[in-house]
């Protein structure tokens, strides 16, 4: 199973995040803003306090996204100076 190690907002509701098998990239949270459970994201702020739930990642009053969503729509970032 998926595991979330770390999560960090990033600009345009994007997220860098680090599963627990090595993997990381960013997680576009745009595609799920559009829902009444996401609404409260569009807050900046508020979006900013995103943290680690279970194996997932989570907001203070409950929004969350699970291990597997995340791993299969993880973007790998390229690094420019490789």
């Amino acid at each position: 199973m998926n595991r979330v190690t770390s999560v960090q907002a990033l600009n345009e509701f994007h997220l860098m995040v680090r599963m627990a098998d090595g993997k990381s990239g960013v997680f576009d949270m745009r595609p799920y803003m559009g829902s009444a459970f996401f609404s409260e994201l569009e807050d900046e702020a508020y979006f900013r306090q995103v943290g680690l739930f279970f194996d997932g990642i989570g907001w203070p009053n409950g929004q969350d996204i699970g291990p597997d969503t995340i791993a299969a729509e993880l973007r790998a970032v390229v690094d420019a100076a490789a």
